[in-house]
């Protein structure tokens, strides 16, 4: 199955628990991804990537009681708890399926709208996850999503300091870029995925933000695991990301981290 690998990943348990802590830096974007969507009252909204359903619930109080939102995860923990936070504040205009962007079919009529915060860099076909994903779209329906910038301008990523406790990865062709989150850095890469995929009128926008939020927002073992810390080595690795990440402490028991994004945009024909 495409995927395969990721979609492992992602349906580690610990998720379901850990997510609520990454949403406090991820959630910083959610302002500018909804002003650069522009969602209209009425309109039907794919979010890929949902994760915890927070931006889908936010899109949803956006279009309205006469629109509609379908957040679509391959995680089942992230499912699970976006499905509780949706019965919890009773929104009935969203609804929440498990299944793959890159090749999962999601029933009902065309979206005016995909959009997606941070959920779009794990696929191993990026050309045929986008090109499905438009395949979702009326004409004239718009994508718009937030990806990282490039690693090297988001220095609280913490791989460098770990990666001498993770096992070296398997070869790869020269331009290969395996999937991850920073696989659509490459802004010029990126925009050419998106008109391969079938897109036109492709934009782009960065941002920078410096959110605090407390350090185990972003560095707990699952983080590690992910990385490809082997479980023996977890200690080891635990302590050298911590030396890494002091220098964004500030008071309080908060980090301040730089952290740098993207938001494309691009339109079905």
């Amino acid at each position: 199955m495409p995927n395969e690998s990721e979609r492992e990943r992602w349906n580690d348990e610990r998720r379901y628990s850990v997510w609520p802590k990454r949403e406090r830096l991820t959630d910083t974007v959610t302002p500018l991804l909804l002003e650069a969507l522009a969602p209209q009252h009425g309109e039907r909204i794919l979010d890929v990537g949902t994760g915890g359903g927070r931006s889908a619930l936010a899109a949803a109080a956006a279009v309205g009681a006469d629109g509609a939102v379908v957040g679509l995860d391959f995680s089942e923990g992230l499912r699970r708890l976006a499905e509780e936070r949706r019965a919890a504040a009773g929104v009935a205009n969203v609804a929440y399926v498990l299944g793959d962007a890159q090749f999962h079919a999601v029933d009902g009529p065309p979206f005016d709208a995909a959009m997606s915060q941070f959920g779009v860099m794990f696929f191993e076909d990026p050309v045929a996850a986008f090109a499905n994903i438009r395949s979702h779209l009326r004409p004239g329906g718009r994508l718009v999503f937030a990806c990282w910038q490039p690693l090297d301008a988001n220095p609280w990523f913490f791989y460098e300091a770990v990666k001498p406790f993770v096992p070296p990865p398997p070869p790869r062709e020269p331009d290969e870029v395996p999937p991850g989150p920073f696989a659509l850095g490459d802004a010029a890469r990126t925009a050419r995925i998106l008109e391969d995929a079938g897109f036109v009128d492709v934009r782009r926008t960065p941002h920078e933000l410096t959110p605090e939020v407390p350090e185990e927002t972003v560095l707990d073992e699952l983080q590690l695991s992910s990385m490809g810390v082997p479980d023996e080595r977890l200690e080891e690795a635990m302590e050298a990301a911590k030396r890494y990440m002091s220098r964004f402490r500030v008071d309080g028991g908060l980090s301040r981290f730089p952290i740098a994004f993207q938001i494309f945009a691009a339109t079905a024909p």
